[in-house]
């Protein structure tokens, strides 16, 4: 880790998450809007959400003081566009399952998008399924989703996020919806776009012509946005504004470690070794380390406490 300056100098890109990282619903997270803000550094906000097209997420960031624009929104749906670009003809027709996002990535893609509805009542062949969440998703969208895979179609679901956070209670996720066509076909997805697996930080690495690892990727949830990045070869900030507080990261497997971990984003302007940010990462590290050797139970809860008591030590950006 480098020495001196604030720790995206170490980085020419940032991709950043949205909920649980700036903001939570229709507020934003504390300090998130002053940090982006003020960052001069290009940043692209990736999104697992498939339903809203990024007109609408960039709306919603500007509404909360965030200066973007559509084109600095990659959302699992544009990556499930990209990834099918790579296997399929332009102007090939898909079966878009989910929300307008969805259908909106497959045409901006170059293909062209079949509506459940129509693809019923004109019997259409198409050479792929994009399938992600929408909350107007029927039996009947699904089950064309299977007939259209039982028919050879490509099958590209744009999440596995099993649940959806709502402000009611916790909704079935697109994960759920692709295991009932999966309970119907019998198989997987052929591919998965969002986070965990690479494809939507690939397509970010892609939109900036940069390496991955040339870009910091920012999330706070470890099973999808630190896992990404793992899988894409990036840098990882954890902040722990969301989902997964430093316990669970602490107790994460190799696939899911993040390579610093920070309160909120105020972490992305300090210099990470007068923060303690560094500091916390050797000891987020030495549990690790300590974990995977099988370490007496002791000695790794001592590490551990250790971890806690410097996350309480580091200092804002």
């Amino acid at each position: 880790m480098t020495g001196g300056g604030a720790l995206t100098s170490q980085y020419d890109a940032v991709v950043c998450d949205l909920d649980g990282v700036v903001y939570r619903g229709p507020v934003a997270v504390p300090h998130a809007v002053d940090a982006l803000t003020s960052l001069d550094l290009p940043i692209i906000y990736a999104t697992n959400n498939a339903s809203r097209p990024p007109e609408d997420v960039a709306q919603h960031l500007r509404e909360l003081g965030v200066v973007c624009e559509p084109d600095a929104v990659a959302t699992s749906s544009q990556a499930g566009a990209w990834v099918l670009a790579h296997r399929l003809p332009s102007g090939s027709a898909v079966l878009a399952i989910g929300g307008v996002g969805v259908a909106t990535a497959l045409r901006e893609g170059g293909f062209v998008p079949v509506l459940p509805a129509h693809r019923r009542e004109a019997d259409l062949t198409v050479a792929a399924v994009l399938q992600g969440y929408g909350p107007a998703v029927t039996a009947a969208d699904l089950a064309e989703a299977a007939y259209a895979v039982q028919g050879g179609a490509l099958w590209v679901a744009t999440n596995m996020d099993a649940t959806l956070p709502t402000e009611r209670g916790i909704a079935p996720g697109n994960g759920s919806l692709v295991g009932a066509v999966q309970n119907a076909v019998g198989r997987a997805p052929d591919l998965v776009a969002g986070k965990p697996a690479p494809p939507l930080y690939l397509l970010c690495a892609d939109r900036l012509a940069l390496d991955t690892r040339r870009v910091l990727a920012v999330g706070d949830r470890l099973d999808t946005d630190i896992e990404g990045a793992v899988a894409a070869r990036m840098d990882s900030l954890l902040v722990l504004t969301g989902v997964d507080d430093l316990r669970a990261c602490l107790e994460a497997p190799p696939q899911r470690r993040p390579t610093f971990v920070a309160p909120d984003l105020r972490a992305l302007h300090g210099d990470p070794r007068s923060t303690g940010l560094v500091r916390l990462a050797e000891a987020v590290a030495a549990v690790h380390e300590a974990r995977d050797a099988r370490a007496a139970a002791h000695r790794v809860e001592g590490l551990a406490s250790r971890a806690e008591v410097l996350l309480s030590h580091v200092v804002p950006g």
